[in-house]
């Protein structure tokens, strides 16, 4: 399966670069980094110039695809294992795009 914004919750996500649309910390909102490593509850993000945990729960993020693509997600649907969320089904009402 390729990856594309219907699909996105399924794949890896490290390596991939994000922003932070919205989020319960006022001082995360219009950070832009790239994702180096997932656990269930957070993303660690590489700046230029530090790295930080970034909690999944209330927190929108808009992730840029490898062909330019940008799609938003609510940071709520990607709680959980990596390994065990590429292998759930995703109810595509809860995405926004």
């Amino acid at each position: 399966m390729s990856l594309n914004p219907e699909s996105l919750a399924r794949h890896e996500l490290i390596g991939l670069e994000v922003a932070v649309a919205a989020s319960s910390n006022p001082g995360q909102i219009g950070l832009k980094a790239m994702v180096v490593d997932e656990t269930r509850n957070t993303f660690l993000l590489e700046t230029k110039s530090k790295v930080l945990r970034l909690a999944k729960k209330d927190t929108n993020l808009i992730f840029t695809l490898p062909d330019g693509q940008n799609v938003s997600v609510f940071g709520s649907i990607l709680i959980s294992q990596p390994e065990n969320r590429i292998s759930k089904r995703m109810q595509k009402t809860r995405w926004k795009l």
